[in-house]
């Protein structure tokens, strides 16, 4: 009799680990993956400004990433074709802070060096729905504060206000995106416009 409840019990032990499993694989495939965010997606500076000309001269060394200081480039390992070992920043996670590093140590042109003022890596924008001085919900000014071309780049509106706007200084290294205070990240690097010079 105790044999047959012993094999009952482990038999009961066996599915309930089986189910458990189960679910444990299953999760992960019903559960939406989190969202990356491609807004925040960076060439390092002195990047070409052609993407495909970018890929098509990056040999994907590592040279830029083992210098960089803040460790903000990261480098695209399973989005296919060419893009694969070439470098990116995401601004949100860990922004660049224009060390210039990378583009001195890039063994082709793919980064090429130049003054602070002239790298293009976009341009900073401001979701003003969002960000809480253009909501009345306190004043903040982190973007400002951080930025390293300060008043040319990024300053506060007319009068002060504590409200940030984006300035045409602006060469889009993420430092602003990264140290924002809001959960839903209302400042992001886009692409600049070609009307607006540096």
């Amino acid at each position: 009799m105790k044999r047959r409840t012993f094999l009952k019990r482990l038999i009961a032990g066996a599915a309930m680990l089986g189910t458990a499993a189960l679910l444990y694989g299953v999760t992960p495939l019903l559960a939406p993956r989190r969202a990356t965010a491609k807004r925040n997606y960076l060439r390092p500076p002195g990047a070409l400004a052609d993407d495909a000309a970018f890929t098509a001269a990056c040999i994907g060394c590592g040279l830029c990433g083992e210098v960089c200081p803040p460790r903000c480039i990261k480098f695209h390992t399973r989005d296919g074709s060419a893009t694969v070992n070439t470098p990116y920043i995401d601004a949100a996670e860990k922004a660049c802070i224009l060390c210039d590093k990378c583009m001195e140590v890039c063994p082709t042109n793919a980064l090429t060096v130049m003054p602070r003022g002239d790298i293009n890596m976009g341009l900073a924008e401001i979701d003003q729905t969002a960000c809480y001085p253009w909501v009345d919900r306190g004043i903040c000014g982190a973007c400002v504060s951080i930025c390293p071309l300060g008043k040319k780049a990024i300053g506060y509106k007319m009068w002060n206000q504590y409200r940030p706007e984006v300035r045409a200084g602006c060469v889009g290294c993420g430092l602003c995106v990264e140290v924002c205070p809001h959960p839903s990240v209302p400042i992001w690097v886009v692409s600049r416009p070609n009307d607006i010079k540096v």
